[in-house]
């Protein structure tokens, strides 16, 4: 049995937020939005379908549905955003046109209902992807169509933007759980931490089902796999029993 050292809770009073801005979103569109995702994911057809009513690039929508739900249709969060996009109940679903509550665990229903928000963010920011990402999570009363934007909102931006990167070039065919928190900072400070102490190392973290945020290394087969663990256990980060 494989356990990460005690120790390493001290890396996660690092200060360390990996914050987006607008330049690299915009590169994202000038010279990635064409690209195909590496991989098949769950409901393809659905996203494809939003994909292309909404007029968005399928990678994106897919982006938002792996960090919001990892595409789990019964997703619920504490703040009462369910399915797949995580629509917030009432208020966005019923604006969104989904009058009931079961119909938001519909996987096809919330995939579009989620295309018509971000569609609707898109046009509402003349395009900036970076205010459009903010707003789909804060809300778009609380980002402007000019000035700051708020760290947490900024946050979320590359939060999906590191989504991004698995569903443009894939994330490996195994996973191994390290850890699971229940903030998404905490999550973040750790995967910086160690990315900084072991080189290599491919890390991928997103939300659970039940609403925690679960950190795993990421592998192509079993050789890879045993590396990886050798690097935790040179870093001091892993031991077994």
């Amino acid at each position: 049995m494989k356990f990460l050292l005690p120790a390493l809770w001290v890396l996660l009073a690092l200060p360390q937020i990996a914050l987006c801005d607008e330049a690299v979103w915009r590169e994202y569109v000038d010279r990635q939005r064409h690209l195909a995702p590496a991989g098949d994911y769950p409901y393809m057809r659905c996203f494809e379908e939003a994909a292309r009513e909404q007029r968005l690039p399928l990678t994106l929508l897919l982006a938002v549905a792996r960090g919001e739900s990892n595409f789990d249709p019964t997703a619920r969060s504490k703040a009462n955003a369910l399915g797949v996009m995580q629509i917030l109940w009432p208020d966005t679903a019923k604006h969104l046109g989904v009058d009931t509550k079961a119909r938001l665990f519909e996987p096809c229903t919330n995939i579009h209902a989620g295309a018509r928000y971000l569609r609707e963010m898109l046009d509402r920011y003349d395009g900036n992807l970076h205010r459009a990402l903010a707003a789909y999570n804060y809300g778009p009363g609380r980002i402007g169509l000019t000035g700051g934007i708020p760290k947490g909102a900024q946050w979320y931006s590359g939060y999906i933007h590191r989504h991004l990167r698995f569903v443009l070039n894939g994330s490996g065919s195994g996973r191994q759980t390290l850890l699971v928190f229940d903030r998404p900072y905490r999550a973040e400070a750790f995967v910086l931490a160690v990315e900084r102490r072991v080189e290599g190392i491919a890390l991928d973290w997103r939300r659970t089902s039940s609403g925690d945020f679960e950190v795993a290394f990421v592998y192509q087969g079993a050789k890879q796999r045993r590396e990886t663990e050798s690097r935790l256990r040179r870093a001091g980060l892993l031991f077994s029993l």
